[in-house]
């Protein structure tokens, strides 16, 4: 699972964000925190994630 979060001081200030995307993992947790499941994550969010780029977050 960790190859789908990287690291690049170019994107967002380094933090750590899904592969191939400008999401940060700290975005999805916050989602998260509010009571939101994976698939509203994606539904309502972020609609071209995957299931499998919300679990690395967590």
């Amino acid at each position: 699972m960790l190859e789908k979060i990287v690291v690049n001081p170019k994107i967002h200030f380094g933090k750590p964000c899904i592969a191939g995307t400008r999401i940060t993992v700290q975005s999805i947790l916050e989602l998260i925190n509010e009571g939101l499941t994976f698939n509203e994550i994606i539904r309502g969010y972020y609609p071209d994630l995957s299931i499998e780029g919300v679990r690395a977050c967590v």
